[in-house]
C-alpha cells in the first residue's frame, strides 16, 4: 500500500528554511588530515551536501538530514564515531569498510545515499515537525524520479513523523513509497545509545538478505 508523506489527509505545512550551498563547502587552510576545524563547521550550519545516486539503484538510503560535519566535508555519515559505514560493511553491503570520502563508490552496488531533509543541522532534534514532513514529500518525489527497489532510511523517529506512521517500528514496512519497499533502520550516529554496532549490523544484514 502507497502512502502520502506527513499521513493520509496531511496538510501541507508554510514552507521550511532552505539550504543555502550548491556546491560541497571547502574546508579552510587550518584543517588537519580532512577534518574540519570549528570554524568549518560554523560555516556549514544550513549547507545542503549532493545526494549519492542514480535511477533504479537496489537500495537507496536515507539519512535524517546532514549533520555539520558532513556538511563541511561534503560526505554523507561522515562524524568521526558515526557507524554507519560499519554497519554497511558489517552488515554484508560492501566487501570492505568504505570512508566517507569514497561515498561515490557505492553507486557500482546500486547503493545510493539522500536525506529527509536537506540542510545541515547540529543535532537533528533542530528540525521540527513540519521541516520532515516537507521532506517527506520531497523524498517521495524523488523515489518515483528514479525509482529504487528499496528505501532505507535511518532514524524511526524521524520516519514517523515524515510520513505520519506514530506506530512503526524498525523493520520492514507494510506500506510502500511510490513503488519502492520501506525498510526503517536504527540511526546509525553514535549518540544513538539503544543501538549497540552488533545489533545495528545485524539489522542492515536482514536488509542487505532482504533486498537481493
Amino acid at each position: 500500500m502507497s502512502f502520502m508523506p506527513g499521513g493520509l489527509g496531511a496538510k501541507r505545512p508554510a514552507r521550511p528554511r532552505v539550504g543555502r550551498v550548491t556546491e560541497p563547502p571547502r574546508l579552510t587552510s587550518g584543517a588537519r588530515d580532512g577534518r574540519p576545524t570549528a570554524a568549518d563547521l560554523a560555516a556549514a550550519k544550513d549547507a545542503i551536501i549532493p545526494d549519492v545516486i542514480a535511477d533504479g539503484l537496489r537500495v537507496l538510503f536515507c539519512g535524517i538530514n546532514p549533520g555539520l560535519y558532513s556538511a563541511a566535508t561534503g560526505h554523507h555519515f561522515a562524524r568521526p564515531g558515526n557507524r554507519f559505514w560499519p554497519a554497511l560493511h558489517q552488515g554484508g553491503f560492501t566487501s570492505r569498510l568504505l570512508r566517507p570520502d569514497q561515498q561515490d563508490q557505492l553507486l557500482a552496488l546500486q547503493l545510493g545515499i539522500t536525506n529527509v531533509a536537506a540542510r545541515a543541522t547540529a543535532r537533528a532534534d533542530e528540525l521540527d515537525a513540519d521541516e520532515l514532513r516537507e521532506g517527506g514529500r520531497i523524498l517521495a518525489a524523488k523515489v518515483a524520479r528514479l525509482g529504487p527497489r528499496w528505501l532505507a532510511i535511518a532514524g524511526v523517529t524521524a520516519y514517523r513523523t515524515a510520513f505520519g506512521r506514530a506506530g512503526a517500528v524498525v523493520g520492514p514496512q507494510q506500506d510502500m513509497l511510490e513503488g519502492a519497499r520501506l525498510w526503517v533502520l536504527p540511526n546509525p550516529s553514535g549518540l544513538n545509545a539503544h543501538w549497540r554496532p552488533a545489533a545495528l549490523a545485524a539489522e542492515f544484514e536482514r536488509l542487505r538478505v532482504a533486498s537481493n
